[in-house]
């Protein structure tokens, strides 16, 4: 890929993380790019239609043309038609936030979710940044299923910094081995305020069928108040089945079977 479309696909990538907009100065500062370069690459995504700006304001946003091609790809890859429903059938039963990231390489990215909670306290994060893989339940789900040096490595490369993370998040690379080895004994992660502050999660591998080469990760998440060790224990149940309902779904799916990541470690 060229160094233009390299800078091109980090200022859609910034800007989906911006809602409101940045000025091209901003643009240039983040990315680390040229001005004028940063002026030139905005000129493109605008004729191309991806990008709009605010001529009161002169900040760039993103246009609902990337939406549209993304809404394509998740009705034609099976994600609306086929896994939607089936995660909206856990959220509803759990009444939490259910979210599926499917397995690429060595990164999780989040595809699909639908949200249970309808009265009191919600989880809505926004999905753009990845899973920390040493700090989250869907992580160490998907870790567990490998060995411990592969997994270590994945950590490492990905980065590990706890300052990001919640206030009981791991604070060493033992810890992490530790809580991974604990869920490859159970079958699921359970995690409480690791990730960020006031919020659980429990998570499932998603295998291939008949393998135990994981495609990816489905989870439940909401407040720590509401999301207990106990109620956590008692949607393990619901949320197995919903792993083995999505994994044949999952496995056909170019989202999910075009690159598991690393092999499994048994």
């Amino acid at each position: 890929m060229t160094k233009a479309r390299d800078r091109a696909l980090s200022i859609i990538e910034l800007l989906a993380r911006s809602a409101q907009g940045l000025p091209l100065i901003e643009i240039s500062r983040q990315l680390d790019i040229p001005r004028s370069a940063t002026h030139r690459l905005l000129v493109d995504l605008k004729e191309s239609g991806y990008i709009t700006q605010n001529g009161d304001s002169q900040f760039y946003f993103l246009t609902g043309k990337l939406v549209s091609l993304v809404s394509a790809y998740l009705v034609s890859a099976g994600v609306t038609n086929l896994m939607q429903p089936i995660l909206d059938r856990l959220a509803g039963a759990s009444g939490e936030l259910v979210r599926l990231a499917s397995i690429g390489g060595e990164r999780l990215t989040w595809v699909a979710r639908s949200q249970g909670a309808r009265l009191g306290l919600r989880y809505d994060p926004s999905d753009g940044v990845e899973p920390s893989l040493a700090a989250t339940a869907n992580g160490h789900a998907w870790l567990s299923c490998l060995d411990d040096d592969t997994a270590l490595e994945m950590i490492v490369r990905q980065g590990f910094n706890r300052a990001n993370h919640g206030p009981r998040a791991p604070g060493s690379f033992q810890e992490v081995l530790a809580l991974i080895g604990q869920t490859r004994q159970r079958g699921y992660s359970i995690m409480s305020e690791t990730n960020e502050a006031g919020t659980s999660t429990v998570a499932v591998a998603i295998f291939l069928p008949g393998t135990r080469d994981p495609l990816g990760v489905v989870s439940v998440t909401g407040p720590t108040v509401r999301l207990t060790q106990e109620r956590m224990e008692e949607l393990v149940p619901a949320l197995a089945a919903t792993a083995r309902e999505l994994s044949e779904v999952c496995s056909v799916s170019p989202l999910f079977g075009s690159s598991r990541g690393p092999t499994s470690s048994t």
